[in-house]
């Protein structure tokens, strides 16, 4: 009994240090993840003495976790961004991290003279970028990037490791059994790990998002049915020789998306599980690391970690994204994005399970990586996109989000009118666009009838019922109009359609070559982006800068504009 105390002490106490301790290092811009991995250090063997070299319970825990986030992020994804980032993040998922392996797998072949299968192995383990910490920085600093760069980031990090696990199993049977990693077996295998995953996801997602609207339990039950189902999902998947995470990503793409049964508070719910999840597995893998035997090849480690975050990723980047209208800029951030977390740790366990000789000098290296890439780039984020300029000003969140049972991706949200908003004095029939129609007023303690010459003002806290995508649209109408905004986007607005030679005869500029008539500023945008505009995008006309302030359905709707100084 006092040996069970004893642990349940240590592990409370451990994990409420860590979360202390991230929610501090949070305002500070450190990631969350980096502090908890590092509690998790002090604690062991070489700070305070706590012995843990489990690397089966290390691996099994890890596994339920890595569910578990990826369930939580497949929830939050909106299939609309599917829409702008679904092609470009297919190609990192596959060919970029198999690119990025190789790279990596030859330079440490080259400088650490490893056998050529243990340095490809070593590039598999930290080929591919780890969902949980991808979620977890860019959600901790607070950045609202544009949906170009945000949806391919966060589709590629749900949708990579199982290249990266394929890549990591190949080479361990490599090396153990011997055989062909070229051959037809290869592509087989491949080709089930992905086809299983998705197809088994997606039908286990439909059953649940059904089952999920017919039951009366409260919504903290339906997180937990969330996550225990996501969780038979995976292993169910695994076992039938499909990638369980990406089969669990898509559980969660799935219910998140059909509404029913997921709202507000269900996302709450899950957000505390996945913190949970987060936490406990970082500060075990922590544990499972013995600081004083990573000076043996932290040098390397180093070198590796830089010939990553500087050639290897910017390359398959570079070449990943050559066929979509990224922006240098845009592909730049992509590149720095590639934060490596959780998933590299624990592909590392693999070849040390498997008994296979060096494999803790591949641990060390990866762990070694793993805190760099945290270190160097997750503490950089939020600078890095200021600097690229592919941050957009924030938004408020709403005061509810309230999915509507029986309707298709109908969501009730609330936001409050703050001083000085764009929607102030309008008509309220006016502000939510066409997609977004406005249900309730609340004034004070009065409700308002609503109509079409209900003036906005100041404090009204209104519900909308709308798709999920207007949400920014709507926070942007309803938030303070800032100096920053106003540097953004500019002073003035105009709906995307408004003719463009109607904007430059009212500004008085000049449009070189001439423009077909009635081409409309949405169009305009659609012929110069080369793909599918975004809010964030600029382009110039005679000495006007204009930015799309929004986009509904693919069609830009509003545009900021900023005249010539």
């Amino acid at each position: 009994m006092d040996s069970l105390n004893l642990v349940l002490l240590l592990g409370a106490s451990l994990l409420f240090v860590g979360l202390a301790l991230g929610s501090l290092g949070a305002r500070l811009g450190v990631p969350s993840l980096l502090v908890f991995l590092v509690v998790g250090m002090v604690a062991g063997v070489d700070g305070a003495g706590l012995r843990f070299n489990d690397f089966e319970t290390g691996y099994l825990v890890s596994n339920l976790a890595l569910a578990v986030i990826l369930l939580d992020g497949g929830l939050r994804t909106r299939l609309s961004t599917f829409r702008v980032g679904l092609k470009p993040a297919l190609g990192l998922a596959t060919l970029g991290v198999a690119l990025t392996a190789a790279l990596v797998g030859g330079f440490a072949t080259w400088l650490m003279g490893l056998d050529w299968r243990l340095g490809l192995l070593l590039g598999g383990i930290i080929g591919s970028t780890d969902a949980a910490a991808v979620f977890n920085v860019i959600q901790g600093s607070g950045l609202r990037l544009n949906e170009r760069v945000a949806s391919t980031l966060e589709i590629e990090s749900g949708l990579n490791d199982p290249m990266a696990i394929f890549i990591t199993v190949l080479l361990v049977g490599v090396i153990t059994v011997g055989g062909d990693p070229l051959g037809w077996a290869t592509l087989v295998t491949l080709l089930k790990q992905f086809g299983i995953g998705a197809v088994l996801g997606a039908a286990s997602g439909v059953l649940l998002a059904l089952l999920l609207v017919r039951l009366r339990s409260n919504e903290g039950m339906h997180a937990l049915l969330l996550c225990t189902a996501g969780t038979t999902v995976f292993a169910l998947t695994n076992s039938l020789g499909g990638s369980g995470f990406l089969a669990v990503y898509v559980v969660g793409l799935v219910v998140g998306n059909r509404g029913g049964g997921v709202g507000d508070n269900v996302f709450r719910s899950m957000d505390s599980l996945a913190w949970l999840a987060q936490s406990g597995m970082f500060l075990l893998l922590g544990l499972l690391v013995t600081p004083s035997s990573l000076g043996d090849h932290a040098l390397d480690g180093l070198l590796i970690a830089a010939f990553l975050i500087f050639v290897a990723r910017p390359l398959a980047v570079w070449l990943c994204l050559l066929p979509f209208a990224f922006r240098w800029r845009e592909k730049l951030f992509v590149a720095w994005t590639g934060l490596r977390g959780a998933v590299p740790i624990v592909l590392a366990m693999f070849p040390l399970l498997a008994g296979i000789n060096e494999t803790r000098l591949l641990f060390d290296v990866t762990f070694v990586v793993v805190l760099a890439s945290l270190l160097f780039q997750g503490t950089s984020l939020g600078a890095v996109s200021r600097w690229l300029r592919v941050a957009l000003p924030a938004t408020p969140e709403p005061l509810q989000v309230v999915p509507l049972s029986g309707s298709d991706n109908r969501y009730l949200m609330q936001f409050r009118i703050e001083p000085g908003a764009r929607a102030l004095g309008k008509p309220l029939s006016t502000v939510g666009g066409e997609f977004a129609q406005p249900l309730l007023v609340i004034r004070g303690e009065q409700r308002l009838t609503v109509s079409e010459d209900t003036a906005v003002a100041e404090g009204d806290r209104i519900t909308w019922l709308g798709p999920l995508r207007e949400k920014d649209h709507l926070a942007d109408l309803c938030q303070t109009v800032t100096p920053s905004i106003k540097r953004f986007y500019g002073d003035f607005t105009v709906r995307g359609d408004v003719p463009v030679a109607d904007l430059a005869l009212a500004y008085g500029v000049s449009v070189e070559p001439p423009l077909p008539d009635g081409l409309t500023v949405a169009q305009l945008f659609a012929r110069r982006i080369g793909g599918l505009p975004v809010a964030g995008d600029i382009l110039y006309l005679g000495g006007l800068r204009l930015r799309v302030r929004s986009v509904t359905a693919g069609q830009v709707t509003q545009v900021g504009i900023r005249l010539p100084r």
